[in-house]
């Protein structure tokens, strides 16, 4: 059939392969074969006669290398291979010229956006949303000016939104979510006057919103959750009228009050300001916001009364806890009454106090000083009735002393039955509090001879993770200290450390090769924020398989900070020896510089850990014995619990391996830093080639 130049085989029951002759078919100019249950590749040569205008086989099984040919094929015009399982390296895609709409989301799709999109001039639609992208959005974007679609969210895209994405005038729909972008808005984003919906949540933008948005007048959909931008709420967001699904601003932290000129959103669907560091009250004229269905003001240092509508009368009592005084309508928060009386007694109590402040202060001074001779012989108190007499308590969006009485409640006073992991200097305890919200609470031991190493520990844990935000770190939710311990809350990370699940065989084998390769690459990535993104770097001083931890979906996050150093990027980084046997870097015997590099070494330990199923400290130490680089061949790295890997596997794990070998390396000089070795992670190239990998010979440098 060589003259034909339509094939329509859509929205039927055909399973199989593609047939690899279609590509052949040298003046074929649309294809389609979408909402089928097609599997195996799409023919490599689809496009070799160079006519193909229309390709669409969305919403099937496919899967391999995306066709090598389509790179090069500047004759498409519609491409939709969206929800199949495609796995290609795409950074040389983009030069299209008569390119209108795309959408290759949802698929295993991996490599840099490349800055080629650009001249893609009549794009209309671009979306590549969840799949495995990264470096940064190229600046080349801001020169489609026709488009009106951009979808590039789920991915792991990095740096800072380009001001250039400010040219897209005619663009209605913006989403970034789910990526590791930083920075702040650029200010020429708010000149996109046609812009309706824009989700930005879940990376770690910062910064301020004010003059951000101001012209986007038609915008009905927003979100900015997960992010960590601070100052207070802009009222310009007010101006927004015609906002009317969703405003989402939680889990940032904003702080201030709440803009009474909000209440000007009068279509507004779902307003959430949860999971900040708001004050004040809640405006009274958000009583008269008739469309609103829900409204979400948690976990904030709210007070006053609750505004009295319909709204707020049937509301849950989700929608306010963990505030300040809130009081009023909503079923389960006292009475305003009650709240303003018990106030009103404290404020007298103030009055009396201060003024017997002159002739008390020589008694405090004197107080202070025998408590503090006291304080390293006070053991421990064992009634949990005096548990909310905490000295001090330091944590976000939580009403701290009922806090703090809940995890007593919750841990059975730290009982070894909530126990689930114990560590150098504390416990970890799991908490389920009354509101049925859990926590991983880790409680700092407090010997008597080893007061003030855990005391350093505590502080420098706090120190560190109060200064990052990141998807694959371990969210630090607050902190306590008190007369009866110190002890720190996290979130808490359903399947538990790394370590545990590859010593235990049935986990392992849930641990498959996929599992393993993206559990790598969530560290890596951790690690880059955190030794290249943060105003001074971080170096963790222990990444080892005990600190990674893994929840439900597989996602790995590093925990406990307690040995973390924060650089002095001017100066040398002079400290003790901290750290795991087994992972340390081995400059850290003859010098007390600690660097990114340490981190580093310990990384390409855990990865080939990772894949091995087992610490390879006995390949290290008998690779140490020979002078020069050894071969290892892979097959023998691989953990012989799960079944060998496929061709294609096995050849992106060898490269995997590859990059971390050389993070091995005795001099920290030698080893890639951290983002080198991310980039080489993520820009690994689907290839055709005849090699048996599993045969092949991973190359270790001379330890």
């Amino acid at each position: 059939m060589t003259k034909l130049i339509t094939l329509d085989l859509y929205d039927n029951q055909f399973s199989g392969h593609v047939p690899r002759e279609i590509g052949t078919l040298m003046k074929l100019k649309s294809l389609q074969l979408h909402d089928n249950n097609l599997s195996g590749p799409l023919p490599p040569e689809l496009c070799t006669g160079g006519m193909l205008k229309n390709l669409s086989a969305f919403e099937n099984n496919l899967n391999g290398p995306l066709p090598s040919s389509l790179v090069s094929c500047r004759s498409l015009v519609r491409v939709r291979l969206e929800r199949n399982q495609i796995d290609g390296y795409i950074s040389e895609m983009g030069a299209y010229p008569n390119l209108v709409y795309i959408d290759m989301s949802s698929n295993k799709l991996f490599g840099q956006f490349s800055y080629h999109w650009g001249d893609s001039h009549n794009l209309t639609m671009l979306r590549i949303s969840n799949n495995n992208l990264t470096g940064e959005i190229p600046t080349s974007m801001g020169q489609l000016s026709q488009l009106e679609l951009l979808d590039l969210s789920s991915n792991k895209l990095e740096g800072e939104l380009p001001s250039a994405l400010g040219n897209l005038k005619n663009v209605f729909n913006l989403n970034l979510a789910h990526n590791l972008l930083h920075g702040s808005i650029p200010r020429e984003m708010g000149a996109l006057s046609k812009l309706e919906l824009l989700d930005l949540s879940s990376n770690n933008l910062n910064g301020s919103l004010e003059d951000s948005l101001e012209h986007c007048l038609k915008l009905r959909f927003l979100k900015l959750n997960q992010n960590n931008f601070k100052g207070n709420i802009p009222g310009e967001l007010g101006s927004l009228h015609n906002l009317q699904d969703l405003l989402d601003l939680s889990d940032n932290s904003f702080s201030g009050a709440i803009p009474s000129i909000l209440s000007g959103l009068v279509m507004l669907d779902t307003l959430n300001i949860s999971h900040n560091e708001l004050t004040g009250s809640i405006p009274a004229t958000f009583n008269s916001m008739e469309s609103l269905t829900s409204i979400d003001v948690s976990y904030n240092e709210l007070e006053g009364p609750v505004p009295d509508s319909k709204l707020f009368q049937g509301a849950p009592i989700q929608w306010f806890v963990h505030n300040n005084f809130l009081c009023g309508v909503v079923k389960g928060l006292p009475p305003c009454s009650s709240v303003n009386q018990s106030r009103g007694k404290w404020e007298g109590y103030k009055i009396r106090v201060l003024a017997t402040v002159p002739t008390l202060i020589s008694l405090v001074l004197i107080v202070v000083i025998l408590m503090f001779c006291h304080e390293r012989k006070k053991t421990k108190l064992s009634n949990t009735d005096e548990v909310t007499q905490a000295k001090v308590f330091s944590i976000w969006s939580f009403d701290g002393a009922n806090v703090f009485k809940q995890v007593i409640e919750a841990t059975n006073n730290f009982s070894e039955m909530h126990c689930i992991g114990t560590g150098g200097h504390g416990s970890v305890y799991k908490a389920r509090l009354a509101t049925c919200e859990i926590f991983a609470v880790k409680k700092i031991n407090m010997i008597e001879d080893e007061c003030c190493v855990n005391e350093h520990v505590y502080n420098r844990e706090i120190k560190a993770l109060v200064q990052i935000r990141h998807r694959n770190i371990v969210k630090l939710f607050g902190y306590c200290s008190s007369g009866q311990g110190r002890f720190l809350i996290y979130e808490y990370m359903e399947r538990g450390d790394l370590a545990k699940s590859l010593k235990d065989n049935e986990r392992a084998i849930e641990l498959d090769w996929r599992r393993r390769m993206h559990i790598m690459l969530d560290v890596v990535h951790a690690l880059v924020y955190m030794h290249h993104d943060c105003s001074s770097p971080i170096v963790h001083r222990d990444i080892t398989s005990n600190n990674i931890l893994l929840d439900l979906e597989f996602r790995a996050c590093i925990s406990d900070f307690g040995t973390a150093k924060i650089l002095d990027i001017y100066g040398q980084n002079l400290t003790r020896l901290a750290g795991t046997k087994g992972y340390l870097a081995p400059e850290l015997a003859y010098t007390e510089n600690v660097t990114e590099k340490c981190d580093v070494y310990s990384f390409g330990v855990l990865a080939l850990e990772l894949f091995m199923g087992s610490h390879p400290g006995d390949l290290l130490s008998s690779l140490s014995l020979t002078a020069n680089t050894s071969d290892v061949c892979l097959q023998d790295l691989l953990d012989p619990r799960l079944v060998l890997p496929d061709a294609e596997t096995a050849r992106e794990i060898y490269r995997m391996l590859s990059v971390a070998v050389r993070c091995l390396e005795p001099s920290p000089s030698r080893r890639p830093t951290a983002r080198r070795a991310s980039d080489e992670l993520s820009t690994i190239k689907a290839g055709e080639d005849q090699v048996d990998y599993l045969q092949a010979g991973i190359t270790f440098p001379a330890l």
